[in-house]
């Protein structure tokens, strides 16, 4: 039975190294530039500018109907935020997805961030909530350095999230197959599925991406076609990564250091190709 998907060899890994770690550098740039008063048009034009002077291209901006580098949802805006004039203002809430494309690879990654400047209650609370949405990748990430099937990596989401608090996970945006294109297969889900997943085999490349509310998971989409958003009002975080299982173990191509850091508490080594 043919595969839905593509195995990558190790050298189309390398490749997708370069355009992970220019898809970190943009995310870079636009964290370092997060401040009360800036726009998240003003991000988006960071993001751009720092992966077209790398030698890539803006992959968002190949989805049909999408203009812009970054998607920035702020505070009920979960994903697919569109960047705009509203000024972030201290203790909001934003998610920022990004990806580049080199020489016909892709990466894709996100991160969530309290703008600084409050230190207020909820201010504490969404940063306590973009924590356990970062904790709750890096659990699906160590998951799939193991993992005999795909599936294994959305049971062990689901497992670091419930652990922490009734955060709602939301069931219609999961994470996805990368390669030569932003969004392939195979599916990666973010919670248990009675499937349990493809074989993971050396060569998959996946996009793990946990996208969690603090009240419930319901979200509708927005007028302008594009920003999904939470019915009751509930904030969102997101985070993302972009992660290879090779012929030697696992690399996560979107952060700089591999993983190691955050692997670390799991006994677990990336594996560098390079």
């Amino acid at each position: 039975m043919r595969k839905r998907f593509e195995l990558k060899t190790d050298n189309d890994i390398r490749k997708m190294r370069v355009a992970g770690l220019l898809t970190a550098k943009a995310l870079g740039a636009v964290r370092d530039a997060v401040r009360p008063g800036v726009t998240t048009l003003e991000l988006d034009q960071i993001a751009e500018q720092t992966i077209r002077d790398g030698g890539g291209i803006p992959n968002f901006q190949l989805v049909p109907g999408y203009y812009h580098t970054i998607c920035a949802s702020i505070n009920s805006a979960v994903v697919h935020g569109i960047p705009s004039n509203r000024k972030l203002e201290a203790g909001d809430l934003l998610s920022v997805d990004c990806g580049a494309e080199v020489d016909g690879w892709n990466g894709d990654s996100a991160f969530s961030i309290v703008v600084p400047g409050d230190t207020s209650e909820l201010a504490v609370q969404r940063q306590v909530q973009s924590d356990v949405c970062q904790g709750s990748l890096w659990a699906g990430i160590a998951a799939f350095a193991g993992a005999s099937r795909l599936n294994e990596v959305g049971i062990a989401v689901e497992q670091h999230i419930k652990s922490k608090g009734p955060y709602g996970i939301l069931q219609e945006y999961i994470g996805h197959g990368i390669g030569r294109t932003m969004h392939e297969d195979p599916a990666v889900f973010n919670y248990r599925t009675k499937d349990a997943g493809p074989k993971v085999e050396a060569g998959m490349c996946i996009a793990i991406e946990p996208m969690i509310t603090a009240g419930d998971q319901q979200t509708f989409i927005q007028d302008d076609d594009w920003t999904v958003e939470t019915m009751d009002g509930s904030d969102g975080a997101h985070w993302e990564h972009s992660v290879a299982r090779h012929s030697g173990g696992i690399w996560v191509l979107t952060e700089v250091d591999g993983g190691k850091e955050k692997l670390a508490p799991f006994g677990i080594t990336p594996i560098s190709l390079d």
